[in-house]
């Protein structure tokens, strides 16, 4: 019987030469075509530079493609079910101020504002993982061709700490429009007072918000300069209107005319569906150097105030010029030095 050895030198030869063909990780292409070239390292590693390491390439490549495509829907799916409002929490903050039946009002009004606000998480989210995803595929292609990894990652670090140094304030500003975002401050279509901007926010990324003012100039607000945040549009809203009457008038029919004036507007079809409350609160809220004050407050959806307003106003002047109640204009009593007074006694005699 014939009985074949092999020297343990040559296996380590061999073991030697697919190492110096392939490198240290041989990939299945390369120990095959060395195998087939019985040992041939130029043949070798020309096959492993045209077929294994673009093969390879494109797997990481398909990967991170995959994995990119897997992320975003996730978080899409994820942020979906972290915004949507609760509705029994809605319900019980709504039942608060009088409306013991929001199911139509819970059931349209947040919806666009709900979307806006998870498409934007969402975007910003879906980005930075993806970003992170190709970040890492880079440094494995990198690597596939064989560079040293330490000094690339070591230079990116001290990039990184300079670049986190010579901008700081686009950092602050990404990390106030996450939580901005997060939090639910403000969304689109939301009016909101931002400190000195007043305005409807038009769009919201992780770096700025953008308002247009009522005389439709657009602001670009950087999110880390908004120090407050004043929201006019969320869940409810109220229509505030004051009416200055004389001194000599009835206030309680002037106080009467204007709630049942202010009744007849709100049961109108045009303003029903936008009026939260059937009672309207009316009060005395100054007794000023012209005239009294009073002071009626009406709940409104978001966004309607303004607009109901200003047909108050409207309906209490004709209402009030019709009943002959007087609304006064701002007057002044001068008295001059050196003139008798109409009450018999002189005035003070000035130089």
């Amino acid at each position: 019987m014939l009985h074949l050895t092999v020297s343990p030198k040559l296996a380590d030869d061999s073991a030697s030469t697919l190492t110096g063909a392939c490198g240290s990780e041989p990939t299945f292409i390369c120990k095959r075509v060395f195998e087939a070239t019985d040992g041939n390292e130029t043949l070798t590693q020309v096959a492993d530079w045209l077929i294994g390491r673009p093969l390879s390439v494109l797997a990481i490549v398909l990967v991170a493609w995959i994995a990119t495509r897997v992320a975003q829907r996730y978080v899409r799916h994820l942020v979906k079910r972290i915004v949507a409002p609760d509705r029994d929490a809605t319900a019980r903050r709504l039942a608060k101020i009088g409306i013991d039946d929001p199911s139509s009002f819970i059931g349209t009004k947040p919806v666009p504002r709900r979307d806006a606000r998870a498409t934007s998480i969402s975007d910003v989210v879906g980005s930075t993982i993806t970003v992170m995803i190709w970040v890492v595929a880079f440094i494995l292609v990198i690597g596939e061709f064989g560079f040293d990894l330490g000094p690339f990652i070591a230079g990116a670090g001290i990039a990184g700490v300079a670049l986190g140094f010579g901008a700081q304030s686009l950092v602050k500003d990404c990390i106030s429009g996450l939580f901005m975002l997060v939090e639910d401050q403000y969304g689109i279509g939301d009016i909101v007072d931002l400190g000195g901007v007043i305005g409807e926010v038009e769009q919201v990324t992780l770096r700025t918000t953008v308002l247009r003012s009522l005389d439709g100039t657009v602001w670009h607000v950087p999110n880390g300069e908004v120090q407050r945040v004043g929201n006019k549009s969320q869940l409810w809203s109220v229509a505030l209107v004051d009416v200055d009457v004389a001194y000599d008038s009835d206030l309680d029919a002037a106080k009467n005319l204007m709630l049942s004036t202010a009744l007849e507007v709100c049961a109108s079809d045009k303003w029903s569906p936008d009026v939260l409350e059937d009672s309207i609160d009316l009060c005395v809220e100054t007794l000023g150097a012209d005239g009294i004050t009073l002071r009626m407050i009406v709940k409104t959806s978001p966004g309607s105030q303004w607009a109901l307003q200003r047909e108050l106003r409207e309906a209490l002047k004709a209402s009030y010029d019709n009943a002959g109640i007087e609304i006064p204009f701002q007057q002044r009593t001068v008295w001059f030095r050196g003139d008798t007074t109409e009450l018999g006694r002189s005035a003070p005699t000035g130089r």
